[in-house]
């Protein structure tokens, strides 16, 4: 049996405006998980700019989830 490939891009690789990351971001992450906001994201960009070096509100969940999961866990509410 001959495997077709997936034509639609990885969504994981895909760059997005904040407010589309904080909703995928939200719905994907396990309900134990603490939940985003575009304010806590504003915050974790300001501490982590060089992960912005381009695009300023370009989002993905391949290069930021990790590190923003790990800095939600640390950073006091």
């Amino acid at each position: 049996m001959k495997k077709t490939k997936n034509e639609s891009p990885d969504v994981n690789l895909i760059a997005v405006p904040a407010t589309e990351f904080v909703a995928y971001y939200n719905a994907n992450v396990p309900e134990s998980f603490p939940r985003v906001s575009l304010k806590l994201l504003e915050d974790f960009r300001a501490g982590h700019l060089s992960l912005f070096k381009d695009a300023v509100d370009e989002w993905s969940i391949d290069k930021h989830r990790k590190k923003l999961m790990d800095w939600l866990s640390s950073c006091p509410r």
